[in-house]
Formats: structure tokens, C-alpha cells, sequence
């Protein structure tokens, strides 16, 4: 394959991001291949002021090159995702997971204790943006509070 007289050896792939480090990113395939990818430098998801465009859970579009490079190109659109605000940049958000089938929230009540306000604040953030929670208590903490193990 040729482009502008060049030759032109890559292909394209579709992956789910499964882990990001700093500016690198592990997308596997549907084959099961990973591949260590960058995102391309003009990639910016629309619509969304977020401190990093690609995340965990995302579905892209890689190109993959013979050498075994590879650059995410595009990003499907998310069916959810959930976030953390910025502290230090108002306007934006840090998305911590993207098309998130279920989130979990393990809960105990001490050593170390999980406040009221976090779990009220998880709650609503994840309703806001569409993530499924279950609450999770250990057995010994259901125990401790004589409430009934299902």
C-alpha cells in the first residue's frame, strides 16, 4: 500500500485499552494481542474537558505498524465513564474508567473506616454518569453489625 508515493505499511486495529501508564497504553486486541500504544498528538475527545482523552475501558482504533509500533488514532464513543474533578484544574476532569459495566465499592466500617461523605459522593457521581454500584461489606463487618449475610 502506497500513500503520497511512500510506502505505506501499517494496519489498522480496534483494541479495549486495558492498562495506561503516564503517555503509554496497553490495548488488546480481540485476538488477544497486546500492543504498546501512544495516543496520536491531535487526538482530543469532543465535548469532554478531561486531563487525559484515552482511558481504561476505552475501545480504539490503533494504527500498527510493521516494527511493531503503534499509535491510537480514535476513540468510539463511551457508553459511561467516571470521573474524579481536577483539584488543581477547575474546568477539567480526570476520567478514572470508561464503559464501566459495574462498579463495586467495598465498604468498611473500621480499620481503616469508609466515611459516610465518600460513599455518598461515589454514589452520586456514579449515577450522575450512568455506572452501575454494588455496595460491598465483608462478612466479618456484617458480623460486627449483626446485619444479614445474603
Amino acid at each position: 500500500m502506497t500513500k503520497g508515493g511512500e510506502e505505506y505499511n501499517q494496519k489498522r486495529v480496534k483494541g479495549l485499552v486495558i492498562k495506561n501508564t503516564g503517555n503509554t497504553y496497553l490495548v488488546r486486541d480481540k485476538s488477544g494481542n497486546d500492543f504498546l500504544c501512544k495516543a496520536k498528538g491531535n487526538l482530543r475527545l469532543k465535548g469532554i474537558r478531561s486531563t487525559s482523552p484515552v482511558v481504561v475501558g476505552d475501545i480504539v482504533f490503533m494504527d500498527v505498524n510493521l516494527d511493531g509500533t503503534a499509535f491510537i488514532t480514535d476513540i468510539e464513543d463511551r457508553k459511561n465513564y467516571i470521573v474524579r474533578k481536577s483539584s488543581k484544574l477547575s474546568k477539567h476532569a480526570h476520567i478514572l474508567a470508561a464503559n464501566i459495566d459495574q462498579a463495586l465499592l467495598c465498604i468498611t466500617i473500621h480499620s481503616p473506616e469508609t466515611t459516610t461523605v465518600f460513599i455518598d459522593r461515589f454514589l452520586v457521581t456514579a449515577e450522575a454518569y450512568s455506572v452501575p454500584v454494588c455496595l460491598v461489606l465483608t462478612k466479618q463487618t456484617c458480623m460486627m453489625r449483626k446485619i444479614p449475610v445474603i
